[in-house]
């Protein structure tokens, strides 16, 4: 993906699933993380902290106007939690490090359920409250802009995925027989650490996962040392030390048979898949080596330190790209979604988006990236797919949904993907082959480990091409039609 729910059928059997749940107020807290708390864990009255420089309880996505937070930049999550399958109890320490981007007299967090027990703000204890799943924080000190400052927060309790059957189904931290599966796109990271969770505020994390012995604990990055074991229990502490948005964090747990080495191209290779697929580890792992290989000539140098990916047992229906380490939920990728993942490690994950709205950003390279590798392989050419597309009748509903302007009620929409990638292939018959391939390395480059918009890929497009493209994005990404 981005969220790419489907499992080895075709692209059209995915899409019916798909639609954006509503952000923050469609995951209802535990019991427990219901009411307002204090720091010794009684309620507040009269609601939450107030204060003269507060920041805003969304980052600023219209589309999405309470997910995120605003009033500061995240730059690091060291996230230390422990989790016991059999009761699905977890006990969290997330201590975040941030820079104020105003001054602030009180700040929110997203964290959906759990019993908040102490927030410490630099090494203060500040006064907290809940509504929903904000956690609104008043520092005993008022924070300068331009200010650093490091927030720490406990809390307990049991993790409560997002459940939306009508449209994305179960995503966010979701416990399992052995352990959990976690996959939080869009909006699901708040549902195992606090977090200030958009896309558009990336950080480098540090996951430390302790689980009974026996279990592996699998996070994003690269692992910090041998796992500890002591008292029955094994702690696992992995780094990604680039840039990360919060939707692609992943703290997946459970018992895998794991294999570990290197691309033909020396990049670190990690591949787990749960016992019931062992027969597909080295498939997954050798596939998952070729494909990061080749799209490191096509889209550029690949942008992080590691690549790979994990099978689970859990039925989800669906593949996300946690960075390093895609998930696939429940069953056996074929070369076609591998590719689709891992191009994803540049599109959404090293480049990402500012807003939801550019989803097709994401969806529609990662889209198109399949099809480069079905030319790569020789089963099939982009313009003979462009072309298959292309015939659907002028009624089709995917002319109807133009997916540059991603619907938050429908953001997984099949026209985000298909026609997204249709976008890409108009523009590369439009501006030529050498150009068309310049312009995604030079995009993946200038806006490696950043966030960007659709106006800057059209702007970028047009400046090495010469051309004036915008009647062509106007058509093919905006208009509620077939074009032309």
């Amino acid at each position: 993906m981005g969220f790419e729910r489907r499992l080895a059928a075709p692209l059209l059997a995915l899409f019916s699933m798909l639609a954006c749940a509503p952000s923050d107020g469609a995951m209802a807290p535990t019991p427990s993380g219901s009411a307002s708390e204090s720091p010794s864990g009684g309620s507040t009255s009269g609601g939450p902290p107030s204060g003269g420089d507060i920041g805003a309880p969304g980052i600023g996505d219209p589309d999405f106007p309470t997910d995120g937070n605003g009033g500061y930049d995240v730059t690091h999550y060291d996230l230390r939690i422990g989790y016991t399958p059999s009761s699905k109890q977890l006990d969290g320490v997330a201590t975040i490090e941030a820079k104020a981007t105003q001054q602030l007299s009180r700040f929110n967090l997203d964290l959906a359920g759990y019993k908040v027990s102490d927030v410490v703000v630099d090494d203060e204890k500040a006064v907290f409250s809940r509504t929903g799943s904000e956690l609104s924080v008043l520092p005993a000190t008022p924070l300068a802009k331009d200010a650093g400052f490091t927030v720490k927060v406990s809390y307990a309790g049991i993790p409560t995925p997002v459940k939306d059957s009508s449209n994305l189904g179960t995503y966010g931290f979701i416990p399992t027989a052995d352990g959990a599966f976690v996959a939080c796109e869009p909006n699901g990271a708040k549902t195992w650490f606090p977090a200030n969770d958009h896309p558009a505020d990336k950080a480098a994390f540090d996951v430390t996962i302790t689980v009974p012995e026996g279990v592996t604990a699998l996070s994003n990055g690269e692992q910090v040392g041998e796992p500890a074991t002591a008292g029955g229990k094994t702690t696992y502490h992995w780094r990604e030390k680039h840039p990360m948005v919060t939707y692609l964090a992943t703290a997946t747990i459970g018992r895998f048979e794991v294999r570990k080495g290197r691309t033909s191209g020396g990049i670190a290779s990690f591949a787990a898949v749960d016992p019931k697929f062992r027969g597909s580890l080295d498939s997954l792992y050798t596939v998952s080596g070729e494909v990061t290989d080749y799209w490191s000539k096509i889209f550029g140098p690949y942008p992080f330190s590691s690549t790979g990916g994990v099978i689970d047992d859990f039925s989800a229906g669906y593949a996300l790209e946690n960075q390093t380490k895609p998930l696939y939920g429940g069953f056996n990728p074929d070369e076609s979604i591998i590719a689709h993942e891992l191009a994803h490690q540049w599109f959404g994950d090293s480049v990402s988006i500012k807003q939801w709205r550019d989803l097709w950003l994401n969806e529609g390279f990662a889209t198109y990236a399949e099809w480069l590798w079905a030319e790569h392989k020789g089963t099939n050419t982009a313009d003979k797919l462009f072309e298959t597309y292309r015939a659907r009748a002028a009624t089709d509903p995917i002319w109807k949904y133009p997916p540059g302007r991603a619907q938050p009620r429908d953001l997984f929409n099949e026209s985000v993907y298909t026609r997204g990638g249709m976008t890409l292939h108009a523009l590369r018959k439009a501006i030529g082959d050498d150009t068309f391939f310049q312009l995604i390395k030079t995009w993946t480059s200038d806006h490696k480990y950043g966030s960007v918009t659709t106006d800057e890929f059209v702007a970028l497009a047009e400046k090495l091409s010469g051309k004036d493209l915008k009647p062509l994005f106007d058509a093919w990404l905006f208009q509620p039609v077939k074009p032309a």
